[in-house]
């Protein structure tokens, strides 16, 4: 079952529940007379019969146009819909159901709202803080100090004719498993915010693992440190590491390789280039005592065939480093820049290779805090 499917079937309860309570509100003001419900309602209670209408009512119309505040109504009027319910349990007990599901669905998402809060301040905080790495417009001297497939792939992506770079949106679909003995894919919602310098990402995901079931995830490197947390309906942690030199050291190697979505940092003074061949090149970088190696394999034309970095899998004493390559498919133009844009990530086990995730670019915006 979809997610709109999912969605109709919900504003459906919340509808049909709160027009329920229409029977305790007539029955107060002796508008109708239903002989099976018993229980005498005098005009005070209904007008709280009212309420919970009304209350219930704006939770499905916010929900409808996904205000990120509805769960506040849901809690509420499933709150006042079962302080009703109670004294006359005998007659209105299995309102206490649609009552149950409402309250679950909007616990949830307060939850996921407490979540994406979270991840907004980080957001704003990399932003406020972002510096653009100046380009000189239509020059080539500063290719000059860079190994040959860098300056190629710099000419490819067409950075040195547009404005200078600080920071970088970009919407991403994946497919995901979480095991290597994983069969299925997972498939995944992201967003992710980038500056340059100082480098930081913010990256959040919504991934739907089954029907009813989702989990949200934030990805991160802030001030030289890396943290990622994955939480199943946003309350249960499923995946947590960071703060750590490990992580750390794998979060800014990320940041490394996925400069190629931001060539400027290729020009930030704590990246070194080395040349490998007239296609490859190693860049190391370090940042707040952190450092970070990868190799780049280009195409004659410029184009990234690949990145590869021994990334640590995990983090703890006994975390080992592990051959982590990116894969690129296809490349697009976004705003006048040429950029990867779909790709797989494969961590090489020693059982063989673990595809982990596809992705694909749908949307890029440069200096979005502008």
């Amino acid at each position: 079952m979809n997610n709109k499917k999912m969605r109709t079937i919900f504003i459906i309860i919340l509808t049909l529940h709160a027009l329920i309570h229409l029977i305790g509100f007539l029955k107060g003001f002796q508008l109708i007379n239903i002989p099976e419900f018993t229980v005498s309602i005098s005009k005070s209670d209904g007008l709280i019969w009212l309420g919970a209408i009304l209350v219930l009512m704006t939770a499905g119309i916010f929900y409808f146009f996904e205000h990120p505040h509805w769960w506040l109504f849901g809690i509420t009027g499933a709150f006042i819909s079962q302080m009703l319910i109670i004294p006359h349990w005998a007659d209105a007990k299995y309102a206490s159901f649609p009552n149950l599901i409402i309250l679950i669905v909007a616990l949830i998402a307060f939850f996921q709202f407490r979540f994406e809060q979270k991840a907004e301040k980080e957001i704003d905080g990399i932003l406020e803080n972002a510096e653009k790495v100046t380009l000189p417009p239509n020059s080539r001297e500063i290719l000059e100090k860079l190994p040959l497939p860098v300056q190629k792939w710099l000419i490819f992506s067409g950075i040195l004719k547009k404005e200078s770079i600080g920071s970088v949106y970009i919407a991403q679909n994946y497919l995901i498993k979480l095991k290597p003995e994983q069969k299925e894919w997972f498939p995944t919602k992201a967003e992710q915010y980038s500056t340059i310098s100082p480098p930081a990402f913010v990256w959040t995901a919504d991934m739907k693992m089954m029907p009813f079931v989702y989990a949200f995830g934030r990805d991160k490197f802030i001030d030289g440190q890396g943290e990622m947390l994955f939480k199943l309906l946003s309350l249960f942690p499923v995946a947590k590491d960071g703060y750590n030199p490990q992580f750390n050291e794998s979060a800014l190697q990320r940041f490394l390789g996925e400069m190629v979505w931001y060539p400027s940092a290729a020009l930030l003074p704590n990246i070194h280039w080395e040349e490998i061949d007239n296609n490859t090149a190693k860049a190391t970088m370090t940042f707040k005592q952190t450092s970070g190696t990868g190799v780049f394999h280009f195409l004659e034309d410029g184009k990234l065939d690949k990145f590869i970095a021994d990334r640590y899998m995990g983090s703890g004493p006994n975390a080992s480093k592990l051959e982590w390559t990116v894969n690129i498919e296809e490349h697009r133009n976004f705003d006048g820049i040429n950029l990867p844009s779909k790709g797989s990530a494969t961590w090489k086990l020693d059982t063989g290779d673990w595809t982990w995730a596809q992705f694909e670019i749908k949307e890029v915006k440069f200096n979005p805090n502008q």
